[in-house]
């Protein structure tokens, strides 16, 4: 049993979180429901202790729906690696207040951001603490121990704790550079206070079968955060003209259902996962660069409870991408009559390991 127990901590740890969201950068999501493990609504603990592995890696490049096929010297390829850690105070009337905060350690390596295609390859760097999330949940129904069905509503704030302007060197040739900020798909932060909208739910089938689902959406009142989109480089007149230069603060979301099969300590699911931005913010204005759409995943799934602590382990398979023309390209598309699309940046795959306590 030791044995068993030391192997899947093994996979876990060693798994963290592969994304493959590319350009779309997601980093206001936790990846799945507050309380999608085996326990559902009710727990006997006051404190939750939850740690999530995050491994980003983004290499293929997409407009509309369309694999542009870039040739490996000029792909755009981001590596994130991000240890979210929340901290969950449970209270017996059914409300509960986490707090989440994000670690976060990223590259980009590519040519275009440099001296452009078919050129020395570059790798720029972002480290530190990303955006605080606080979110007050609460059950509709009172928490009981074996219920079947249950609901619960959260609403939370996201503070501008990450560096939205971190910056770094981009190269035009063997011997000039210029110091300019990343790309928005690796800076900590977006530079916005959001406003978290979360909806969980589960229903048990019978004692081996349950379903859950879990709906996410950021909502970020702030037009644009004042980091410019240059990489060091002087805006054209267009580009300036469709306000193309300054970094967007976008609105984010995630869709997430699926089905539990529950054993005594092991529980296997499989879900569907729907995440991306939109074009048009819910309050505010949409205008700046951002990367705009949604990626479709199937997902299955893992969760290994012990007494008081919790393994869990998904890795969604992407099986459809959608890009979306920004508000900026529909300006260009606009001025020029020529159609601009916006493409971004994808893997094929998604892990997510972590580990709860309940103290």
């Amino acid at each position: 049993m030791k044995k068993n127990i030391f192997i899947i901590l093994f996979f876990l740890f060693t798994s963290t979180y592969s994304f493959s969201q590319g350009c779309i950068p997601i980093r206001s999501i936790t990846g799945f429901g507050q309380y999608n493990f085996t326990d559902n609504a009710y727990s006997t603990s006051e404190w939750q202790l939850n740690f999530t592995n995050r491994y980003f890696k983004s290499f293929r490049d997409f407009s509309d729906k369309n694999d542009l096929h870039t040739p490996p010297e000029n792909e755009s390829v981001n590596k994130i690696y991000t240890l979210d850690i929340s901290i969950d105070k449970l209270f017996k009337n059914g409300w509960s207040l986490a707090a989440e905060f994000p670690i976060t350690a990223a590259q980009r390596t590519s040519s275009i951001e440099h001296g452009g295609f078919n050129t020395p390859r570059h790798t720029t760097h972002a480290f530190g603490m990303g955006d605080l999330r606080v979110t007050a949940y609460k059950w509709l129904l009172l928490p009981l121990p074996n219920q079947k069905f249950n609901i619960q509503l959260g609403i939370g704030l996201k503070f501008p704790t990450g560096d939205y302007k971190v910056q770094d060197y981009f190269y035009r040739n063997d011997t000039t550079k210029v110091l300019s900020a990343v790309n928005p798909s690796i800076q900590l932060g977006d530079g916005g206070t959001g406003i978290i909208t979360d909806f969980n739910t589960f229903y048990v089938i019978n004692k081996t079968v349950s379903l859950y689902g879990d709906f996410y959406y950021l909502i970020n009142p702030k037009n644009q955060n004042g980091t410019l989109y240059d990489f060091g480089k002087d805006p054209t007149p267009l580009q300036l003209q469709a306000n193309a230069v300054n970094t967007s603060v976008p609105d984010f979301f995630s869709l997430h259902a699926g089905v539990n099969f529950n054993m005594k300590n092991l529980s296997l699911s499989a879900a569907i996962r729907d995440e991306g931005s939109p074009v048009h913010d819910l309050i505010g204005e949409s205008d700046g660069a951002r990367r705009a759409g949604h990626y479709f995943s199937v997902e299955p799934g893992i969760v290994y409870k012990m007494k008081r602590t919790t393994l869990f382990g998904y890795v969604p398979i992407f099986i459809a991408r959608n890009l979306k023309q920004t508000v900026p390209d529909k300006n260009i598309t606009k001025i020029t009559g020529v159609y601009k699309p916006s493409p971004g940046g994808s893997a094929n795959y998604m892990i997510i390991a972590g580990i709860s306590f309940k103290l």
